[in-house]
């Protein structure tokens, strides 16, 4: 056996007593290293609920806020390197009819940097879907709306407004761009982790988005990507390989955050033994990936832990915290 499969097999435990003690349906961990070697685990059932089905290491997953990290963070980091945006400019840059009613206010300020560290007052939360269906007049809606300031929190909208000037700037719609190599806006069903029982669409949401702003938005800069973990270790390999926008993805712009990604801090979902040269993004559905620049490796942990349900204690905090340790103890 490889250092890398015991590496994995000892964190593997901690999804297997999870998903025996019923507090996930199952999921999928991977590893690999800065010389591409890699290993992959997976345990329990992509769906439960109406039918059951086992979870395979070629499930695809609704990766959720993935999406910030690995689709919208890197293109508008592709869009700065290229000199099309400047990161310190405000988005209405790109998008000068935001809150163009009002030009002496806070929202107009906003810079594309700002939104990537979520160092805005934007709210924590905002449930847009809940304004009707239509996706045109809904970001004309996130556009014009006056924006309560509050505290810097981590804010979907930050990303939703990334997505916007996306859209503005190719021309198309975030859904209609390419989604990177080996991912998908949508995935097959029979091959998919399914997520919730939603309330409001009336189905079990299997290989289509989740979050519910990004389903009535039809796509949106925040989330919706969808992928296996192959996918999402074959980006990490890039990454600890040195390539693509390395450079700012590392760089702090505080205490938590550098340009799209976490760094460690005390709590934070990669553990308290990786390296400071680590970065790392979580999924609400149960999604997570880090890499760590010093140590040379990385690990996703995919799991379905909305399924059926949201609204239930999964675990996946602790659980996300003890894989991590595991991986980096020794």
């Amino acid at each position: 056996m490889t250092q890398i499969d015991a590496r994995l097999d000892r964190a593997f435990a901690s999804l297997e007593t999870a998903i025996s003690n019923g507090r996930i349906p199952g999921g999928v961990l991977g590893l690999v290293d800065a010389d591409g070697n890699r290993a992959v685990r997976s345990l329990g059932h992509a769906q439960t609920v109406p039918e059951q089905r086992a979870m395979t290491d070629q499930t695809w997953f609704d990766l959720a806020s993935l999406t910030k990290v690995l689709f919208t963070t890197e293109r508008i980091l592709g869009l700065a390197e290229a000199g099309t945006i400047d990161l310190d400019a405000p988005l209405t840059s790109v998008l000068p009819d935001f809150r163009h009613y009002n030009l002496d206010n806070w929202e107009r300020k906003v810079t594309f940097r700002q939104c990537l560290g979520h160092q805005t007052p934007f709210p924590a939360v905002f449930p847009l879907y809940t304004y009707g269906r239509d996706p045109d007049l809904l970001r004309t809606f996130l556009l014009q709306h006056e924006w309560p300031a509050g505290p810097a929190v981590y804010s979907d909208i930050n990303f939703i407004l990334l997505g916007l000037a996306l859209e503005r700037i190719e021309g198309r719609w975030v859904r209609s761009m390419n989604p990177g190599k080996g991912f998908a806006w949508s995935s097959d069903p029979a091959n998919s982790a399914a997520s919730e029982d939603c309330y409001w669409r009336h189905r079990v949401l299997v290989g289509e988005v989740h979050d519910d702003n990004c389903s009535a938005l039809e796509g949106a800069g925040h989330a919706g990507l969808f992928g296996t973990v192959s996918a999402v270790l074959d980006f990490a390999a890039e990454k600890l390989a040195g390539s693509g926008a390395d450079a700012l993805i590392r760089t702090p712009l505080s205490g938590r955050r550098t340009h799209g990604w976490e760094r460690p801090y005390e709590g934070w979902s990669g553990g308290e033994h990786c390296s400071p040269a680590t970065i790392g993004h979580t999924g609400f559905t149960g999604t997570g990936l880090w890499i760590d620049f010093d140590r040379g490796h990385a690990w996703s942990l995919l799991t379905n832990r909305v399924h059926p349900t949201r609204h239930f204690d999964s675990g996946i905090i602790g659980l996300r915290r003890e894989v991590g340790d595991i991986i980096n103890a020794g």
